[in-house]
C-alpha cells in the first residue's frame, strides 16, 4: 500500500538533490567529507498560510520546483525508504529556474 503525505499549512516536503561525488578536477569526494546539499526538489506543499482574517494565502513554491534552502533547515524524515525534509516555506531562500 502506497503512503500519501500532504504537508499542512505553510510546510513543504522536499527531497535533497545529491551533490556531485567528484570535483571538476576528477577527485572523488568520500561520503565522510561531503556536506549535505542545500538544493532540493519540492515533492508536495501544504495549502498555505492562514491570515488573522481567516484568508488562505497560497504558497509561492509548488511541487516539482527546484529550491535552495538553508544549511540547517527542515526536519529529516524517512517515508517509503526515502530520506526527505519537511520545512516551512520561510526556510526556502529561492527557486532555481532554468
Amino acid at each position: 500500500m502506497a503512503v500519501t503525505f500532504r504537508p499542512l499549512h505553510d510546510r513543504i516536503l522536499v527531497e535533497r538533490i545529491e551533490a556531485e561525488e567528484k570535483t571538476r578536477g576528477g577527485i572523488i569526494i568520500p561520503d565522510t567529507a561531503k556536506e549535505k546539499p542545500q538544493e532540493g526538489r519540492v515533492i508536495s506543499v501544504g495549502t498555505g498560510t492562514v491570515s488573522d482574517k481567516g484568508d488562505v494565502r497560497p504558497l509561492d513554491v509548488k511541487a516539482g520546483d527546484k529550491i535552495l534552502f538553508g544549511k540547517w533547515s527542515g526536519t529529516e524524515v524517512k517515508l517509503e525508504g526515502k530520506d526527505l525534509l519537511i520545512m516551512k516555506e520561510s526556510d526556502v531562500m529561492g527557486v532555481i529556474e532554468g
